[in-house]
């Protein structure tokens, strides 16, 4: 290909996969069922979209890197205190018990079905088995689980994609060298792969160790050193053993999320955009790379492949993994009605079908045009119904506001029980242990963990909160942390005002959500509070006490409005009005 060539295939890739993004964001769709389709167009309609052209035999290598970053992404947001009890057992299940069930009654379909020889009906079952963290992520997403559920079908797909990745590679290996009928040796080099990934793993983790230990890397420099080691450990493992550098991948991640010592940057924007990047770029593609002629014959036998998938094995595998569990009957049909395809069977179908089809396996040509439409299939399906049927089962999250307190004086707690009365269901935090008693003795939830690890982005506890108040004493903590933390919730994140004398190192001067106005800060609410004013809440139509200041607005659909300094939100008939009022004269409160 020529260099404009060249620049015309990469410079319309990347707009694409940009502009799919944008376009599943404003429809409110996953990115993936506008990715697929736009890639496959673009490689069939516009000849210079042609990554395989583009890039030549480094390809394929760069897919594997690639896929390799996502998953150490995905292994930041694993956190080992939730796999424990019934969910570990059912993460592992799903993992050994799916595996082996999608694969052989895969491959027991595809051979008659579409028409290919018993090798390669083998390699796709192995490429079928896995689900992944960039479709199930995303999905879960819109649908909004409860929190187990959430934990259990994320670290399901982060897992099992590194196991899928090796097992196709190791089944490619043994087609290729006619060992096919040798399952000891498959499982022995099964386990020699998983071995030099863990070990891989193991090594990363202690380079990242080292380097945030000893040098104090700051955010720019940590979050590339952390993608350098990411890279090379993985491009290592794989020269050593095909895909084992996904393992590696996925330990670093987890060794980095959930080892004491190591001292990370949160991930920021940056690290977020790149993995979103990655994952358009990827999609399109890999998509690219299918022709419309090579599904002519293949389509229609491979939606019956994805039927049988969706329809029968993954709700078979989800009634043996969940057997003599805790799970909740709708618990366990959610998750068998959740097992899209994703970015490693796309990329090991496009590593391995050209390799067995030039080794002469009949039907390996199929293989990569039949994972496409399974792909598509599921990720349609799953994207258009997993809402629905999420809240048919009784397992979504609740749609009201679930707001995060932080801060435990006697008028933020009055405020949280006035907001629980408004029927939202608040959490709160405290770091002193008077207060957190002082919640406790009130019935409001306490936030679980440690408060700043999870604004640094260490742990998964903020999940499901929409909207995080600001409420302590110190100005310049709720500045910060504000700051710190705006960008990792679902909503917006608040904090109180400092006063116009405050001598704060940075409260007074930063931007960002201010609650309730210049003049309403922790100081004078305070002061208010303990000369009598209380916090209540009451109809929106209701007469207001004299005096009274309006604090919130709770609709009818449980979205939770605050007063802020950019303005009041108006009322509505049905509301509910939560509001700082005078008390009874004489009814002073001394302070706790």
């Amino acid at each position: 290909m020529t260099t404009d060539q060249v620049l015309t295939g990469v410079g319309l890739i990347l707009v694409l996969a940009v502009g799919s993004q944008i376009l599943a964001g404003r429809l409110r769709i996953p990115s993936l069922i506008v990715l697929l389709p736009v890639g496959f167009a673009a490689g069939a309609l516009i000849d210079d979209v042609d990554p395989e052209r583009l890039l030549g035999p480094a390809f394929s290598p760069l897919v594997s890197l690639a896929v390799a970053v996502i998953l150490y992404d995905a292994g930041l947001g694993l956190n080992l205190e939730r796999l424990k009890g019934h969910t570990r057992r059912v993460v592992v299940r799903l993992i050994w018990i799916g595996v082996l069930v999608t694969w052989i009654l895969a491959a027991l379909l595809a051979a008659p079905l579409l028409g290919m020889s018993r090798q390669a009906a083998i390699m796709i079952g192995a490429i079928l088995v896995v689900s992944g963290p960039t479709v199930v992520g995303p999905l879960l997403g819109f649908v909004r689980p409860k929190d187990r559920l959430q934990h259990l079908l994320v670290w399901e797909g982060s897992l099992i994609d590194p196991v899928g990745g090796i097992l196709g590679a190791l089944v490619f290996h043994a087609v290729t060298a006619g060992i096919h009928h040798r399952p000891g040796t498959v499982a022995a080099d099964f386990l020699a792969s998983v071995g030099i990934g863990v070990a891989g793993g193991v090594a990363g983790a202690a380079l990242l160790w080292g380097l945030f230990r000893m040098m104090r890397l700051g955010e720019v420099l940590g979050t590339t050193a952390q993608l350098a080691a990411v890279i090379g450990v993985a491009a290592l493992c794989d020269v050593l053993r095909d895909d084992t550098g996904l393992i590696a991948a996925v330990m670093m991640g987890l060794a980095v999320a959930n080892l004491p010592g190591i001292d990370v940057p949160a991930r920021r924007p940056f690290f977020e955009t790149l993995i979103s990047l990655v994952l358009g770029l990827l999609f399109i593609s890999i998509s690219a790379t299918v022709t419309p002629q090579s599904l002519r014959h293949v389509a229609l036998p491979a939606l019956g492949l994805a039927a049988f998938l969706v329809l029968v094995v993954r709700p078979l595998v989800a009634a043996v993994s969940t057997l003599g569990t805790d799970l909740t009957r709708g618990e366990r049909s959610f998750i068998g009605w959740m097992a899209p395809r994703g970015i490693v069977a796309a990329a090991t179908a496009s590593t391995f079908s050209a390799g067995l089809a030039a080794d002469g396996i009949g039907g390996a040509s199929k293989i990569l045009p039949a994972t496409f439409v399974v792909i598509v299939a599921t990720v349609t399906l799953y994207g258009l119904t997993a809402s629905p049927v999420a809240r048919l089962l009784g397992v979504v999250r609740p749609s009201r506001s679930r707001p995060l307190l932080v801060g435990g004086d006697p008028w933020v707690v009055d405020l949280g029980v006035a907001l629980k009365s408004a029927g939202l269901e608040v959490l709160m935090w405290a770091g002193q242990e008077q207060q957190r008693e002082r919640i406790s003795r009130a019935g409001i939830e306490l936030a679980p963990g440690e408060l700043l690890a999870a604004v640094t982005g260490r742990g998964p506890e903020l999940e499901g909160i929409t909207a995080v108040f600001f409420l302590t004493a110190e100005d310049d903590f709720n500045a910060l942390a504000a700051t710190i933390l705006r960008g990792s919730v679902e909503g917006a994140v608040h904090r109180l005002g400092a006063p116009p004398e405050s001598h704060g190192v940075m409260a007074p001067f930063i931007g960002g959500e201010v609650l309730f106005g210049a003049d309403l800060t922790w100081q004078s609410l305070s002061r208010r509070y303990e000369h009598g004013a209380i916090l209540l809440a009451q109809p929106a139509g209701s007469a207001r006490p004299s005096g009274s200041d309006l604090l919130f607005l709770v609709r009818p659909d449980g979205r939770l409005d605050p007063v802020t300094e950019a303005g009041t939100p108006l009322p509505d008939p049905g509301d509910t009005v939560v509001l700082l009022a005078p008390g009874r004269r004489g009814a002073a409160r001394p302070p706790e």
